[in-house]
């Protein structure tokens, strides 16, 4: 059995090494290194996948927040609501930019943004709406973007971990996640989904005008070369990660496919075990588990990692420490924010070993154990 790995990007490199050396050395040759053919040819074939008109790529997703947010115009001092339970980069921008974060809870079930309490947050103030799709399960979109066009507010999706997952309206559309808002944003992170072999990002949109804007954002703040008409950024997605990720690409739903395969594996395994909840799968949500969490009940949950880790299984806590309780956003006032089910999630959540090359038998040695030693 392999050493097992919470992400195994080696055996995935392996199975697709000629096409993935192949694409790089091309690159290379070529020594268009920034905004080569790749990079327009990519974003192209992204858009299609995504049932986008528009994908500006850039260099990394919180990049693609943060100039999403810039694009929209907003103001020091607007609020912007999101959930605590995420990763910081999704509320850092909103801070680097001296914007408010607003942070409402999550649904207990999904982990992602409690649409009632997004209703009770709303204030004239509130310029901006950015819910997180987490761990690969989509938010619950529809009721979602309507209460943001009876306010009026643009909904800006973080689909950093649901790349390639999708959701299903009440009229029975389907669609790509990232796709719903005024604008998408995602990561290229390697252990993403979707994948570079370094950093990365990219923002979607189907509005020409703020598409241009945001291009021109991402590139400091030009549409003409040396005439600049607003400030921007420098944040470009390199030649060899486009190169990289248009393969990659090609194989997004078949990764899917086997993360749900392996979620499948998890979910027969710790079905019934009352101190384990496995992850909910709303209906509406193609979940494409960029992570796979339990919530543990009755159980020391930091005991359980660290008896994992003996038998040389990683495990992850995402997140201890919820965005409203980070020292960095100390000034906004937040800490004794009241958000039961985060502050409850903090607490039990552990993430086991989830990718697209693990094995039936080393799902086995990693439920077995599992089950041992939460009893």
């Amino acid at each position: 059995m392999h050493n097992l790995q919470m992400v195994d990007l080696k055996r995935q490199y392996h199975k697709i090494k000629p096409e993935i050396d192949a694409a790089i050395l091309n690159v290379v040759e070529s020594t268009a290194f920034i905004n080569g053919p790749d990079v327009n040819h990519f974003a192209a074939e992204l858009a299609e996948y995504l049932g986008v008109k528009h994908v500006i790529p850039c260099a990394n997703g919180t990049d693609a927040l943060q100039i999403s947010l810039m694009a929209l115009g907003l103001q020091p001092g607007d609020e912007v609501i999101t959930a605590s339970y995420t990763y910081i980069a999704t509320v850092e921008v909103v801070a680097l930019l001296h914007l408010k974060p607003v942070f409402v809870d999550v649904d207990a079930n999904t982990f992602t943004m409690n649409i009632d309490a997004v209703r009770k947050a709303i204030t004239p103030k509130t310029k901006a709406i950015i819910p997180v799709h987490l761990y690969g399960q989509c938010a619950d979109m529809e009721p979602l973007l309507a209460l943001a066009k009876e306010h009026n507010i643009p909904v800006i999706e973080d689909n950093a971990q649901a790349i390639g997952g999708t959701y299903t309206f009440s009229d029975g559309r389907t669609v790509k996640t990232g796709s719903m808002g005024i604008i998408g944003c995602t990561s290229f992170f390697p252990s993403k989904n979707l994948g570079g072999y370094g950093d990365g990002g990219a923002i979607f949109t189907n509005d020409d005008s703020l598409a241009l804007t945001l291009k021109m954002v991402a590139n400091h703040g030009q549409n003409k070369r040396y005439y600049h008409e607003m400030v921007g950024c420098n944040s470009r997605l390199d030649s060899i990660q486009a190169a990289i990720l248009r393969i990659k690409l090609r194989h997004l739903d078949e990764y899917c496919d086997a993360r749900r395969a392996a979620a499948d594996y998890y979910d027969a395994a710790f079905k019934n075990n009352p101190k384990i909840i496995t992850p909910y799968r709303a209906p509406y949500s193609n979940h494409v588990f960029h992570q796979y969490t339990l919530q543990l009940k009755n159980v020391n949950r930091d005991e359980v990692n660290q008896k994992l880790a003996e038998k040389n299984i990683p495990s992850m806590i995402y997140y201890p420490v919820p965005c409203h309780k980070q020292n960095m956003l100390k000034e906004y006032g937040t800490a004794n924010n009241y958000l039961p089910v985060t502050d409850m999630l903090q607490d039990c959540v552990i993430s086991l070993p989830m990718h697209t090359e693990l094995t039936e038998e080393e799902l086995s040695y990693i439920t077995k154990n599992a089950l041992e030693i939460i009893g």
